[in-house]
């Protein structure tokens, strides 16, 4: 019974203290908002708004993606660009955050989310939309199967709406998994998810209607909230723009190409200065070491090096290759999948690849996000594992998520590395290794890796590698990786962490440090700098170099 209490007791404490600290984070951006309205100038610098709309990016709290995009329009008001929030207000009758596990059938937390809304928006342009089925749309979706919902288009007079496209990279994040069963409880999601996505196009284009924007700004632009926005925009000839988290602690990615697939253009007459390979190398110190996030996520809390056992293992054979795998649901995935269907399809090949090979030791390597509390893939590499029954196989070492070995030690060791679309394969290229790839990754933009066009030709070229008594690496893949891995750093990152730090409740979540509204003017901060010669001007998201 003692324990009972002491149990009660401290998460009371723990409710308490989330309270209190959440109204501090809500405070501090109400005020600001009120500094900014004050200070908004009355002349416009364009007399056509921005719309932004991020609907995905928390439910409580202010998550970095929700915070780049408060502080973007911040900054945009400041210089003069007018603004208008597009608003969930219990407006989707399922929402991607607000689907939990293991019912789905219940409604999304509309209330808290609502409640943080009033604080994130209480003194900004703010056009809010209310979900309302559509009893026409509802009925035409009854009796469809999975497949026949994935393809599910609305044909209007003026344009065809691809409904079930849009929504279907939710279905998979939200279930955490590629394949996706065809029962009952996903086919109610998915018409849910669709009916939402429909409601969402109606009302934004009756926004667009109302504000004739110039531009359309959205988080991620995989989730099917601001998919069906975008989607609406462009079918208007607008300017979409999406963001995502970027590869510096508290930076974002702007773009008005797919904000997961990370596009990025270098001049071709490019090289880096002495002093800008000397800023990469020291980054790359760090970054070898484990010692970096992504999205306010450490991946890497600790890091060993390969022990006895591995190298007594690895020396039984005549060379080894790494294996690396990405998470199976990531919004990065429908960009990858161009030469195989699904990373699945890719691992099989693998399989047959290393049955054939029983000198190679092939060392398979499950992304260290694979087995993340709270978001812990339900289709993931260890599965397949023991369906393959790979540990019936000598030549094969599996090494699972949560276990801390070092990528680079074992890069180190490589004949040459796998890799699906995983950001190790820029790094491996770093590192002067060669890196057969087999998912369109954002580093396939340029000559970095091997990226054969065809699962046949990916098979010749690991053979070829594999058989090699010398791997050739032609010269401009690593001079290549080091611009694209610098323009990634230090050009289309763009630094919001002069005003962030982490808010003490959740990973990824932040707070705003204490800040006067003029550092959000486009000339004391080189990020609204950026966003606002990428908005108005229409150049590329790209900091100044320094």
């Amino acid at each position: 019974m003692a324990r009972e209490h002491k149990t009660l007791r401290s998460r009371l404490y723990n409710r308490v203290r989330v309270t209190v600290l959440r109204a501090r984070v809500n405070y501090r951006v109400w005020q600001l908002y009120r500094q900014v309205a004050f200070h908004t100038p009355h002349t416009a610098l364009s007399p056509q708004p921005v719309v932004f709309f991020n609907a995905s990016t928390r439910i409580t709290g202010l998550s970095q993606n929700a915070a780049f995009s408060l502080l973007a329009a911040l900054g945009l008001q400041l210089a003069g660009v007018p603004v208008v929030n597009f608003t969930c207000k219990a407006g989707l009758s399922r929402c991607v955050l607000g689907t939990a596990f293991p019912d789905r059938s219940g409604r999304p937390p509309c209330r808290a989310c609502i409640a943080q809304s009033r604080w994130l928006f209480a003194n900004a342009p703010t056009f809010t939309f209310t979900y309302r089925p559509d009893a026409v749309l509802e009925a035409s979706l009854q009796g469809l199967n999975l497949d026949e919902l994935s393809r599910f288009e609305l044909r209007k007079p003026q344009h065809v709406i691809p409904l079930g496209s849009l929504v279907l990279p939710s279905i998979r994040w939200a279930l955490r998994r590629h394949h996706l069963p065809d029962d009952e409880s996903t086919r109610s999601l998915f018409r849910e998810y669709i009916q939402s996505a429909f409601y969402v196009l109606l009302e934004f284009q009756a926004l667009l209607d109302q504000v004739e924007p110039r531009a359309v700004i959205a988080f991620n632009g995989q989730f099917f909230p601001e998919a069906t926005a975008l989607w609406a925009a462009k079918q208007r000839g607008l300017r979409v723009i999406s963001h995502e988290v970027a590869f510096q602690r508290y930076s974002a990615f702007f773009t008005d190409g797919e904000a997961t697939a990370y596009p990025i253009y270098i001049p071709d007459d490019f090289d880096l200065t002495p002093q800008q390979e000397t800023r990469l190398d020291k980054y790359l110190e760090q970054r070898f070491q484990g010692n970096f996030t992504m999205a306010g996520i450490r991946f890497w809390p600790e890091m060993h090096g390969l022990d006895d056992a591995f190298h007594q293992r690895a020396s039984r054979f005549r060379q080894i290759v790494p294996v690396f795998t990405n998470v199976i649901f990531d919004t990065s995935q429908p960009h990858s999948n161009v030469v195989f269907p699904h990373m699945f399809a890719w691992l099989d090949l693998v399989l047959e690849i290393v049955r054939e090979n029983p000198d190679t030791l092939f060392v398979i390597r499950a992304h260290p996000d694979e087995l993340r509390p709270g978001k812990a893939s339900r289709e993931n590499v260890a599965e397949w594992v023991v369906q393959c029954r790979l540990a019936d196989l000598p030549n094969i070492l599996y090494i699972n998520s949560n276990e801390f070995v070092s990528s680079y030690e074992l890069i180190q060791r490589s004949k040459f590395v796998m890799v699906y679309n995983s950001s190790i394969g820029l790094e491996a290229a770093l590192m002067g290794a060669a890196v057969l790839c087999a998912g369109r990754a954002r580093y396939t933009q340029y000559p970095i890796v091997f990226f054969p066009p065809t699962p046949e030709a990916f098979r010749q070229q690991a053979e070829a590698l594999l058989e090699a008594e010398q791997v050739e690496i032609p010269g401009e893949f690593r001079r290549n990786a080091r611009r694209f891995m610098y323009y990634q750093l230090y050009r289309t990152a763009l630094p919001f962490g002069d005003y962030l730090e982490e808010d003490g409740i959740w990973p990824g979540f932040v707070r705003l440090r204490r800040f006067s509204w003029n550092k959000l003017t486009p000339a004391q901060s080189p990020a609204i700098r950026a966003i606002i010669n990428g908005i108005v001007n229409e150049k590329e998201f790209l900091l100044e170099e320094t």
